[in-house]
């Protein structure tokens, strides 16, 4: 699994992380992905920080960063450990 992998098919986890926890996808929806390191993910939200009105949702993405890494393993079929920039 590389990191071009996982943007192409993004798209398809986010859909499946909407259809399971509505409130999960809006904490992750706007993620850039960074880097992969291994099985470490490496997520950016600086973007949503960049508009006026900007949003900060890293206590809620925490809470929901177990589903996110579901939908992965569910569209990708891999586990992997999501940190944030």
């Amino acid at each position: 699994m590389d990191i071009d992998q996982i943007r192409s098919a993004w798209t398809e986890v986010l859909y499946a992380l909407e259809k399971k926890n509505r409130i999960a996808w809006l904490a992750f929806f706007d993620a850039r992905l960074e880097s992969l390191v291994d099985t470490t993910l490496l997520l950016d939200f600086s973007d949503s920080n960049k508009f006026a009105t900007g949003h900060e949702y890293s206590a809620i993405r925490t809470d929901h960063r177990l589903a996110l890494q579901e939908a992965i393993l569910e569209v990708l079929g891999c586990e992997l450990e999501i940190i944030e920039k």
